[in-house]
């Protein structure tokens, strides 16, 4: 992990890569789990029997799920001392160029494109690929908007 002494110390690392993170399990209760949150059922992500002779040859992740791990996956590359919070402020782009395949792992690395101020704290523009441990084209790229807030004084 990598760690930034202040925002500034971040500020001055546009264009630097950081990662590839530590790699995360995708497995079908994650899966399932997931599935129930948002009522997305789709037989390619539930049903083992029927995926096994589907397109992937059994089940995979919804993209949703991937994109939904960023926050850890990146989390897990970086932190920066004196955030008081960070909140994902958004996305500005987002592909699913390959299928996470159930059973199989995941990780990120992120190329710090942009860090500019804001009232209290920095706004922080990360480009994420997600690659699976199969290899091939990435499971997910997405460009991610995030804004980290300074700690409060303390008096």
């Amino acid at each position: 992990m990598r760690i930034f002494a202040s925002l500034d110390e971040l500020a001055a690392a546009v264009g630097e890569t950081v990662g590839p993170g530590p790699w995360q399990p995708i497995d079908q209760k994650r899966v399932d789990l997931f599935a129930d949150a948002t009522d997305d059922h789709q037989w390619i992500h539930v049903d083992p029997e029927r995926a096994a002779a589907g397109p992937f040859g059994g089940t995979v992740a919804h993209g949703y799920l991937t994109l939904s791990l960023l926050p850890a996956l990146v989390g897990a590359l970086y932190r920066v001392d004196g955030v008081g919070m960070g909140v994902n402020y958004g996305l500005n782009r987002v592909r699913f160029p390959a299928p996470v395949r159930v059973g199989s792992h995941v990780r990120a690395m992120a190329t710090l494109a942009d860090v500019s101020p804001v009232d209290g704290g920095v706004q922080v523009v990360n480009t994420v690929v997600v690659e699976t441990d199969a290899g091939g084209k990435p499971a997910c790229v997405a460009e991610t908007v995030s804004r980290l807030y300074r700690a409060p004084a303390l008096s």
